[in-house]
């Protein structure tokens, strides 16, 4: 037992008579070395204590503790759990402790490494696997169909086998249509696309599934049919005013905005940027490969470039991490993930008061003021870096004043 370890004295019994009594230190060097404080590596320890009280009760050895241990824990033992004070029992921070605790044995050897070798997780592996090098998409792509499949191929198995023989037209077309909790058009778009590609790799592996391609529905999709949600410039100023009232990391939000509203950066193009990608001599910014598979450079205008620098001075913790934008909590060293930029430009939303959601909305208006200063519909393509100059017709439809200069009188209208 660690004798740093400061906890009620029936805390430390609890570890001290169980099999994990020899790598508490090593659980506390994994957190503070993440940069936990000192109140969450308390919490923590006192979470992997009455984890540890139940594996003495339950006789568990020490190399058997894998994810599935831990949910049993969470799921049988948590619910009708009758330890005696000062046991801890909310669930989310012992599962997020017991989730550093698994990841800390392992990192140290005393536990084998995550084996995901059930039929669905390899099943899965191979189709990420053939999403990257055969269709060459994106990791957020991957990701979303992986994410499909996996609900998918759960709806299909029988007992806990998967067997792709088994699949079903009647499966396929259901899942599609309301499988997937939604029956909007754009959800049966994406749904049964990932489904298709899917089935393309399940083809390319041998599997005689062309039926079941045919069987997937379609959803009535005509382009550029809407019209983009667009600000105003107006409500661009102020939704960029607004960062200053921000108590948590308010530079850093601000930072991140702003690369939406000056360049056009999809989300997760913002959390992709590395230190390395600014230069700050010739006024560029270089973007890592996007959905287009090819980087980019853009120019840096002087506020977004002024908003980065102060945030790297003023605010960004001291991390050896190479990312721009990196974590303002434990742990540290990691760069945000793309929900961190939707969950600021939302709450910029909510301050203005606008009834708007979704981050693109800033690349459409970006686009539509460019638009209407005058800048050619081709250049706003390479700055959005759309595949097809098609893709930008859509903002010539809220350009207004360019339309009245080409409408035609309506027929029977009296001068």
């Amino acid at each position: 037992m660690d004798k740093t370890v400061v906890a009620h004295p029936q805390v430390l019994c609890w570890l001290r008579e169980s099999i994990l009594d020899s790598h508490v230190a090593t659980f506390l060097a994994y957190l503070r070395d993440r940069g936990y404080a000192r109140q969450t590596q308390h919490s923590y320890i006192c979470a992997v204590a009455h984890f540890a009280r139940w594996l003495s009760l339950e006789k568990a050895r020490l190399p058997d503790l894998n994810d599935q241990v831990v949910r049993q824990f969470l799921s049988v033992h948590l619910p009708h759990c009758s330890c005696p004070y000062p046991v801890l029992r909310t669930k989310h921070e012992i599962h997020a402790a017991l989730r550093h605790l698994l990841a800390a044995l392992r990192a140290s050897g005393v536990i084998r490494q995550r084996q995901d070798a059930d039929p669905i997780s390899l099943e899965l592996a191979r189709f990420d696997n053939y999403m990257l090098h055969v269709r060459g998409l994106a990791i957020s792509t991957r990701r979303q169909r992986a994410l499909i499949i996996r609900k998918f191929l759960l709806a299909q198995r029988r007992g806990k086998h998967f067997e792709s023989g088994r699949l079903s037209v009647n499966g396929v077309r259901a899942f599609v249509l309301s499988g997937y909790g939604k029956c909007s058009a754009g959800t049966v778009g994406v749904v049964g696309g990932a489904v298709r590609c899917f089935l393309r790799c399940r083809a390319l592996e041998g599997d005689n599934i062309e039926h079941l391609r045919e069987a997937v529905p379609t959803a009535a999709h005509w382009r550029l049919t809407g019209l983009p949600e667009l600000l105003s410039g107006q409500e661009v100023s102020t939704l960029l005013n607004s960062f200053s009232a921000l108590k948590d990391s308010p530079k850093r939000a601000y930072a991140m905005v702003r690369c939406l509203t000056d360049l056009g950066l999809r989300a997760s193009e913002v959390v992709q940027l590395q230190l390395d990608d600014v230069d700050w001599e010739k006024g560029t910014i270089h973007l890592p490969m996007g959905k287009l598979r090819r980087g980019n450079i853009l120019p840096l205008p002087e506020k977004t470039g002024q908003a980065i620098m102060d945030y790297l001075r003023t605010e960004r913790p001291r991390t050896s991490n190479r990312a721009v934008f990196v974590r303002h909590v434990a742990p540290y060293d990691l760069p945000i993930g793309a929900g961190v930029v939707r969950r600021a430009v939302r709450e910029a939303y909510q301050r203005c008061g606008l009834a708007h959601t979704r981050v693109h909305i800033l690349r459409h208006s970006l686009a539509s003021m460019l638009l209407s200063k005058g800048a050619p519909l081709k250049e706003i393509a390479d700055l959005l870096r759309h595949r097809s100059l098609d893709t930008s017709m859509i903002y010539t439809k809220v350009d207004l004043r360019r339309l009245a200069a080409v409408a035609m009188p309506w027929p029977g209208r009296q001068l």
